[in-house]
């Protein structure tokens, strides 16, 4: 199974910049996809975007043409750049790997340990 790690996070003011790392143990495309999750303190977990094998990229909507997703397959590595950061932006942020179910459906089963964003 693939372990993945997260790094990049940290302390930013509003406006600025930061770009996330997770890098895979093994080829990251490994099922069905990949995705950037977030958790902001006393919210649910929220999915931020997420990338298919084939190369298909969806965005939740309060992120679409501010963050980016991108990939590394010789890297075996997925990154989140993340610009014109707002405050409701803070959050621990986790990526995490599906596997297709028995019913065809990607789930995400495999999950990093997650990186703290802060925008101030």
């Amino acid at each position: 199974q693939v372990q993945l790690v997260e790094s990049g996070g940290g302390s930013v003011e509003a406006g600025g910049s930061l770009k996330l790392s997770c890098e895979a143990s093994g080829y990251i495309f490994s099922g069905c996809g990949v995705a950037w999750y977030r958790q902001a303190p006393g919210k649910e977990r929220e999915e931020v975007g997420g990338l298919t094998p084939d190369g298909k990229i969806k965005y939740t909507d309060t992120v679409k043409d501010r963050f980016i997703i991108s990939h590394d397959n010789a890297k075996d590595t997925l990154y989140l750049q993340m610009n014109n950061l707002r405050l409701e932006d803070t959050g621990t942020y986790t990526c995490a790997a599906g596997q297709t179910d028995w019913y065809g459906t990607c789930v995400y089963g495999t999950w990093g340990q997650g990186t703290q964003v802060t925008v101030s």
